[in-house]
């Protein structure tokens, strides 16, 4: 080819990626380089497969996960039978103030062991033959497809390859293309932290191997922390199969490849020998290798382009439900991502980068919430670590609630079904802790949990601190979730055969665990605020005492959505009578002499005023019973604790923060905080844990290090900002800031079975449509004006203001 010609086609081929990124710079992340680091990767999943790309040039990267394979095997929750036979000295202690004593008394009887963690599959390497420097270098990942790109030139030769995870086939695909016959010629490898092994057969790579007996947390220095145990370990299986090529396929005993090709198709399937939270699966595990086989199987037979069309309908059957458009458009627009972000952490205003995070959000609950039972974990999918911070477990003092926060109101209510489902494993592990720590009914959970539903507080029987191991509200707030669903979805079907008996499960315990703290108000003792520290006016700094405000706002909640539960579905009246009797006596919201919400029973001080929690505001958010309408004093205290407490905390709270502000209706400093959660934060290892909260390259929030909850926590952030509502009320434009006074979203979703398309112009509604998806009434809020809606099932009406 002549040179001109070839500088034409590069010059097309230039102009052509920069028009199609101008036309989608709220649904495509692009970068010029490959990713040195996971946090400047590429996430794609099913919802089960998860894969890290990085995109490199002579050998990509590509890191792999099943949601379902978990260090460890089911757990016995009689793991301490005596605990509750050491509550009374507990109270009493609290009764005579000998906090130091509760602590003590608490952390040494009251705790069990820690949860497992997530465990990396592991990686798979596309070596390729490259001998020169590649030019004109894009990876990028588009968000309404779920289609992953890596694209460059190297020796006048344009290389492609194309990812994608296909949720109706089940199995990871990559195709990768040459521009000229005979130019494409790799190796397949594979690697893993886990104990496994490597063989090869024609064209297919089959790596199969165990997750281990136990993985200890990463914060506990221990002899052994990975333990493996034949008759315990989850066993996995991943086939690495090239079904299609022009070129001839090598191989060797632990890699395949393609030499002299033009194009080459493979196909992953991945399997584990998971079976359910209480089947032990080294023994009773499903078939991985039978399973991995039949996927792939099914699959190959199906053309890639017809796998790809339906991969994409797949996902934006989801992806599409909401859209959201702001006016405006930055010059930074057409820049990498990552450059975009650091531009914006300066000032640069890029309305489509704030879209392009809230729909980020959209995307990875899509990506990494699909499979029955089993919830997105603190790094959703997507974890390459043999000791993950925090054990990427389900943290269930905030973190695994939130990441649910968007599910329902972002119109994607069955993606919430994977943590609903798991509720049920959690009640029957929870009904023994219930029974064996609190010698209480019902059922309960603690800080941590994991995919075999651990219920116990953790610390390994007393090396943990109270503040965090033996917090005990796990199952209190995430029954809230049961009810939420409901309230959006208005299936009462499902709130009778499931839903109830949980929410009535978490609520006995409830009432089981309130004492009379001597005044005639019910307290829960031994209580604690997560991972927060009081001082008492003597100067003892401790965790544990009696009536924290979160734990009664969180019963709160459960008791009001209980009670509206059983009278929805016309039964339990005594249940009813003894629950509302029981919130008539909760000792009360107070207010402290410095004008905040008071966290502890007393108005004590805090060991950290700024503290990253606020689980004390529970009730504004993501509870719904503290309102700037209903409530008018207990929000402004709320907002004199977020005063005090300031904007700067790592990403997940920042995430919370932003959602609280909303709940105030304060717009401008709502849009503050989410301008914040995408404050650049360096990749780079000595420093990306120290960076403070914000977004890394790649717009994984960095708690850090990273954690998926505050991309969770922003995304729904933005939706309460346009759109609140509770029981039969819905108020629009709640918390719009002066930033967005222009733009429209389409397909959010409100309680009572509703949906709104809002159209806005000047900070003014211009259309308002909306619709039911059951048929039913609510009052519309806006402006100080309120009108009644009445809709049958699927009806629309405009109304007019």
């Amino acid at each position: 080819m002549p040179v001109f010609m070839k500088n034409l086609l590069t010059l097309f081929l230039s102009v052509s990626l920069v028009c199609s990124w101008a036309q989608t710079p709220d649904r495509l992340m692009y970068y010029a380089q490959p990713a040195k680091h996971f946090e400047e990767s590429l996430v794609l999943g099913n919802g089960r497969i998860g894969a890290v790309v990085h995109g490199g040039v002579k050998s990509d990267k590509i890191f792999l996960n099943d949601a379902t394979l978990w260090a460890g095997s089911p757990v016995d929750p009689d793991m301490n039978p005596a605990a509750h036979t050491h509550l009374p000295a507990i109270r009493e202690a609290l009764r005579q103030e000998d906090y130091r004593k509760a602590d003590s008394l608490n952390r040494r009887h009251l705790q069990g062991k820690f949860s497992e963690s997530y465990a990396p599959l592991g990686t798979m390497y596309i070596d390729m033959a490259h001998t020169e420097t590649a030019s004109n270098y894009r990876r990028q990942l588009d968000l309404s497809t779920a289609i992953s790109t890596t694209s460059y030139q190297q020796a006048g030769v344009t290389y492609t390859r194309e990812y994608f995870i296909s949720h109706p086939q089940q199995v990871l695909l990559i195709r990768m293309t040459a521009s000229q016959l005979g130019k494409l010629s790799f190796n397949l490898r594979f690697n893993s932290l886990l104990r496994h092994q490597v063989n090869t057969s024609t064209n297919v790579l089959n790596a199969s191997g165990r997750a281990p007996a136990h993985a200890e947390p990463s914060y506990r220095r221990v002899p052994d922390p990975i333990q493996y145990d034949d008759q315990k370990s989850m066993r996995f299986l991943s086939l690495v199969k090239i079904i299609k090529t022009d070129g001839k396929i090598v191989r060797t005993d632990s890699t395949i490849g393609v030499q002299g090709g033009k194009e080459a198709i493979i196909m992953v399937s991945i399997a584990t020998s998971f079976n359910g939270f209480d089947q032990n699966p080294a023994l009773h595990g499903k078939d991985e290798v039978t399973l991995a086989n039949e996927w792939l199987k099914k699959a190959q037979i199906i053309s890639y382009a017809t796998i790809k069309a339906a991969h994409i309908k797949d996902h934006q059957q989801f992806f599409n439900r909401v859209q959201f458009q702001l006016a405006g458009r930055s010059s930074n627009a057409s820049l990498p991502t990552d450059e975009r972000l650091k531009r914006f952490a300066e000032g640069a205003k890029d309305p489509d980068l704030e879209l392009l995070y809230f729909n980020f959000g959209r995307y990875l609950l899509i990506a990494s919430s699909r499979t029955p039972q089993v919830p997105a974990n603190l790094q959703g999918i997507w974890n390459h670590h043999l000791q993950p911070p925090w054990s990427s477990n389900y943290t269930i003092n905030i973190n695994t609630e939130m990441n649910y926060w968007p599910a329902e109101s972002g119109n994607l209510s069955e993606l919430h079904q994977p943590l609903l489902g798991f509720l049920g494993n959690l009640a029957k592990t929870g009904a023994v802790t219930a029974k064996t720590f609190y010698n209480a009914g019902g059922w309960c959970a603690a800080h941590n949990t994991d995919i075999w539903a651990m219920s116990n507080p953790v610390g390994h029987f007393g090396q943990g601190s109270p503040s965090w191991a033996n917090w005990n509200m796990g199952g209190a707030w995430l029954a809230t979730h049961l009810w939420e669903h409901f309230d959006y979805t208005r299936d009462t079907i499902w709130l009778k055969t499931y839903g109830y008996g949980l929410m009535k499960g978490a609520a006995q315990f409830c009432l089981d665990i309130l004492v009379d703290d001597g005044k005639g108000n019910l307290v829960t003792s031994p209580s604690t605020s997560p991972e927060n520290i009081f001082i008492t006016p003597s100067g003892y700094k401790g965790a544990t005492l009696y009536g924290a405000t979160a734990d009664l706002g969180m019963i709160r909640e459960l008791f009001l959505q209980t009670i509206a539960a059983a009278k929805t579905l016309v039964q339990d009246a005594d249940f009813q009578q003894q629950l509302e009797a029981s919130l008539s006596k909760l000792y009360p919201y107070q207010i402290s002499k410095k004008g905040h919400l008071q966290e502890w029973y007393h108005d004590w001080e805090d060991e950290d005023p700024k503290h990253r929690h606020q689980s004390h505001l529970f009730g504004l958010y993501p509870g719904n019973h503290i309102s700037v309408d209903q409530t008018p004093e207990l929000a402004a205290a709320c907002k004199q604790t977020l005063e005090v407490k300031g904007d700067e905390t790592t990403g997940w709270s920042k995430g919370w923060r932003t959602n609280l502000w909303a709940r105030l209706r304060d717009g401008n400093r709502t849009y503050k905080m989410y301008r914040e959660l995408m404050r650049f934060v360096d990749p780079n290892p000595e420093t990306r844990y120290n960076g403070g909260g914000g977004a890394y390259p790649n717009l994984m929030d960095a708690h850090p290090p990273f954690q998926i909850d505050g991309n969770f926590g922003g995304t729904a952030a933005v939706l309460e900002m346009l759109v609140q509502s509770r029981s039969e009320e819905i108020t629009l434009l709640p918390a719009l800031p002066d930033a967005w006074a222009t733009g429209s979203v389409r397909g959010v979703c409100a309680r009572g079975g509703f949906v709104l398309n809002l159209t806005w112009s000047a900070g003014k509604l211009t259309k308002t449509e909306i619709s039911s998806t059951r048929g039913g009434k609510t009052k519309v809020v806006y402006a100080g004006k309120t009108q009644e809606v009445v809709l049958k099932k699927a009806e629309k009406k405009v109304l007019v203001w």
